[in-house]
Formats: C-alpha cells, sequence, structure tokens
C-alpha cells in the first residue's frame, strides 16, 4: 500500500484517466458517425466530437490549474467500452437494429464519462479547485445532455426501427 496517497493523488490520477478517455472517444465518434444510419443519428455523433474537442480542452486547463503536464493513463473500461461498439458495428451492419446498437454504445460512453466528471467535481470542491470544479461541471451537464438527447433518439426512431 503506497502511503502518503492524498485525494489531491487520487484527483491526478483520475484525471489523466478521463483525458486518455476524452481522446479515445475523439477517434472513435467519427466512425460512429459514418456507421449510424439515420441523418439525426450521425449529426447527434458529429455534434458530440465538437463537444468533446472542447472536453479536451477544459482538461487541458484543469491540467495547467493544477501545475501538472496534460497526459493520459491508459483506461481500460473505455477501451472496453470503444471495443464493444466496435464490434456493434462489425455485427450488426446493414440490419435495422445498428443504430439502436450505436446509441446503446454511446450512451455506456456518456454514463462513464458522467460518473468520473460527477466524481472529479466534487473532489475538486473538496480540495479547494473551485475553478477547476466550474470547467468539470460545464463538461458533466454537457454529458447530460447528450445522454438525454441519446435517449430520445433510440426512443422516437432507432428501437422501433430495431425491433
Amino acid at each position: 500500500m503506497a502511503k502518503g496517497k492524498t485525494l489531491d493523488d487520487l484527483f491526478y490520477d483520475t484525471l489523466k484517466d478521463i483525458y486518455y478517455a476524452e481522446r479515445k472517444i475523439l477517434k472513435a465518434l467519427p466512425k460512429m458517425a459514418r456507421g449510424a444510419q439515420e441523418p439525426e443519428l450521425k449529426a447527434a455523433f458529429e455534434k458530440h466530437r465538437e463537444q468533446t474537442e472542447t472536453h479536451v480542452e477544459r482538461l487541458q486547463q484543469v491540467f495547467d490549474m493544477i501545475g501538472k503536464r496534460a497526459q493520459g493513463k491508459t483506461c481500460e473500461a473505455i477501451e472496453g467500452i470503444v471495443a464493444e461498439s466496435e464490434d456493434i458495428m462489425d455485427d450488426f451492419k446493414g440490419t435495422p437494429a445498428l443504430d439502436a446498437g450505436l446509441i446503446s454504445a454511446a450512451q455506456a460512453v456518456e454514463h462513464y464519462e458522467i460518473s468520473r466528471y460527477g466524481t472529479l467535481k466534487t473532489w475538486a470542491q473538496t480540495i479547494g479547485l473551485k475553478d477547476a470544479a466550474s470547467l468539470l461541471d460545464a463538461t458533466l451537464k454537457e454529458e447530460i445532455i447528450t445522454d438525454e438527447d441519446l435517449t430520445k433518439l433510440a426512443v422516437a426512431q432507432a428501437n422501433k426501427r430495431a425491433a
């Protein structure tokens, strides 16, 4: 057991995790947009890619605030979620269920991000990083809205077509 580790250390470690995840997501979203069949879903993935670029920039600002270089640490969770989305694209390509599967994969990503940003925001508040907490909260709110938008697409279109 490492002695002397603090919430500051945990915050930094988790920040590296989500930084890696966001950069991985940036690479995955264009593939998902190309795979999507419905124009609304393609547009949602493209919009989220633009938002994700902003999320990466905000994370870089948070790294600056804590005096650390922006760097990622392999996030096994996002690796698995992205691999699952690639499997869905391969296994369901050309079927009516593809978009429903892509939405489910995208929501798995969103839920991971929501949990990470919520935790990081709370920790930033606890360790007195008010400005960092504000940046993390802005991203958290956007991730929640994206998740809600994906649910609307699933309910209005993709799930019905897949059935």
